[in-house]
């Protein structure tokens, strides 16, 4: 009698189907499966684009002095600058990483010197991309990294569940060519392994541009998502 169990997970070896199974005791960790006829392994994909939910930034601060006391005396002066302006561009998910410091040895016509910096990172509304890059990137010991499109996390289950679906589909359908090139015309899935969910990250880099800052001309979210099946060909 065929048996049937489903247990979905990122890098789990998953039993849909299993053939003539002997008696399994508890202490054994797998299950065995049985084919009568040829045992068939396909890879199948998907992907999905996605509308973009929000923006995800990142930005470097710096700061120099002459020792590390003073580099991170004028880092938290123009922390308190850059938190301010996020605030006001009501940045979502603000984070801070904890600064650090290094000496910078005396060069030819500079003398030594203490730098200190940190990390600062968030999310925000598409349409202020172009607010974000003229009022923040200019300011003292900012360097602006690219941004990331997001998709909105409250549809991730339903773009999980489709994703499935196709990559699955896509697995069956290569399994069909080869079995029919065999002779067979019945495919039972025995074995599913999900490689997991894939999000490329689109970036744009933040250089002064004159023609302005256009949300809408970023990558939209692209989820991805790669299964490998075994089939049971008879």
């Amino acid at each position: 009698m065929a048996r049937c169990c489903l247990l979905l997970g990122l890098g789990v070896w998953t039993c849909l189907a299993a053939l003539a199974l002997p008696p399994a005791s508890a202490a054994e960790a797998q299950v065995q499966l049985r084919c009568e006829g040829a045992l068939l392994e396909t890879r199948g994909s998907a992907q999905l684009k996605r509308s973009t939910s929000q923006l995800s930034f990142s930005l470097g601060l710096e700061a120099e002095a002459g020792d590390a006391d003073g580099a991170l005396g004028v880092l938290q002066q123009r922390l308190a600058v850059v938190r301010s302006a996020l605030q006001r561009l009501e940045v979502r998910d603000l984070r801070v990483t904890s600064p650090s410091t290094w000496s910078r040895p005396a060069e030819r016509n500079r003398p030594a010197s203490a730098q200190a910096s940190l990390q600062v990172s968030g999310n925000l509304a598409p349409q202020r991309l172009q607010a974000l890059v003229r009022e923040v990137g200019p300011l003292p010991g900012v360097r602006l990294a690219p941004v990331s499109t997001q998709a909105d996390p409250r549809g991730d289950a339903a773009a999980l569940r489709q994703l499935l679906r196709d990559a699955f589909t896509d697995a069956r359908r290569q399994a069909q060519e080869l079995a029919s090139v065999a002779g067979f015309s019945r495919l039972t899935p025995l074995e599913l392994r999900l490689d997991g969910m894939e999000r490329p990250t689109p970036l744009r880099a933040m250089a002064p541009a004159a023609d302005g800052f256009n949300p809408d001309e970023l990558p939209l979210p692209n989820d991805r998502l790669s299964i490998a099946v075994a089939f049971c060909a008879t």
